[in-house]
């Protein structure tokens, strides 16, 4: 009890960024969770947070300790859930959101199953490609793709996400197929342009380390539909998602390169505005989500 405690505290510290506040939430004095987190951090041997007179933030170990903590936490909630909910029906509006090209491809299909098993659950779908303020906008749920940045928000890994350098032969015929990520300048890049939400470039792994490009084309699109299209169709270079590309990779429409530079993958996540009672629906909804990704053989078949 007093190691889940331990864990309790250390997350809600790392997302209200204030022992003060990570009290409050727990109706506890501040000196509790400090020495919490104090036997924590003697147990493990490392330091998780670095604590100043103004601010506290998570150190290298901690950020990576706070993943598996959310993932713990949320697990044993979905434990006990499905133990207590028993023969409790999952009832009510579930308001989701998600990047529009993942969404149409990879969420919106699944819909149906999830309303079939839960008829008295009604669901909303909003597809966006900015990042969705879901706690003022009043989502229960967002599903993202990419790296998650630091924030109060519970985020929880769904399945691996890979990009790719890709291009259609016909371009690689005509321009040459680039053998390292420097080699981009001199070629034709389909970007997404800069009011879309990922801009941090396309990345790559040179000498061990994850290096980001910015490269450039004659054209860019906000749409990463439409980049796909005109990569297709034979336009650039084009820095795609697997669940995006893998059919048109299998069939030699597209051609992946620069695979010896790929990065390392990152993640697909639903993101909640809250961990602590969530709805037995969210619960509900999450496991359906998780049942699917984490199966090689949806990705396989949704790419087909």
């Amino acid at each position: 009890m007093d190691r889940l405690k331990q864990i309790e505290s250390f997350v809600s510290v790392a997302a209200k960024g204030s022992l003060t506040a990570a009290a409050q939430a727990e109706g506890v004095a501040p000196a509790v969770v400090g020495r919490r987190i104090d036997a924590l951090e003697e147990r493990l041997g490392v330091k998780l947070l670095l604590r100043t007179t103004r601010r506290i933030s998570l150190t290298h170990e901690g950020s990576a300790f706070l993943e598996d903590c959310q993932r713990i936490l949320a697990d044993m909630a979905n434990a006990e859930a499905s133990v207590s909910a028993g023969g409790v029906k999952a009832s009510g509006a579930l308001r989701i959101t998600a990047p529009a090209g993942f969404g149409r491809r990879h969420v919106a299909p699944l819909m149906p199953g999830f309303l079939a098993r839960h008829p008295d659950v009604h669901l909303s779908l909003n597809l966006s490609d900015r990042v969705v303020d879901i706690v003022n906008e009043g989502f229960d749920c967002a599903v993202r793709v990419g790296d998650m940045p630091d924030s109060s928000l519970i985020s929880i890994r769904l399945a691996d996400n890979r990009r790719l350098c890709v291009a259609a032969p016909a371009y690689l015929q005509r321009a040459g197929t680039p053998q390292h990520p420097n080699e981009l300048a001199r070629h034709e890049c389909l970007t997404l342009s800069s009011d879309a939400s990922q801009t941090r470039g396309w990345a790559f792994q040179v000498d061990g380390a994850v290096t980001h490009l910015r490269p450039s084309g004659r054209i860019d699109c906000s749409d990463g539909q439409v980049l796909h299209a005109w990569c297709r169709q034979g336009l650039g270079l084009a820095w795609r998602s697997t669940w995006e590309v893998e059919g048109d990779i299998a069939a030699g429409v597209l051609v992946p390169v620069l695979e010896p530079f790929a990065a390392p993958p990152n993640g697909i996540y639903a993101v909640l505005p809250q961990r602590k009672h969530l709805p037995l629906r969210v619960r509900l909804w999450i496991d359906y989500l998780k049942h699917h990704y984490g199966d090689a053989s949806y990705w396989r078949q949704a790419a087909a």
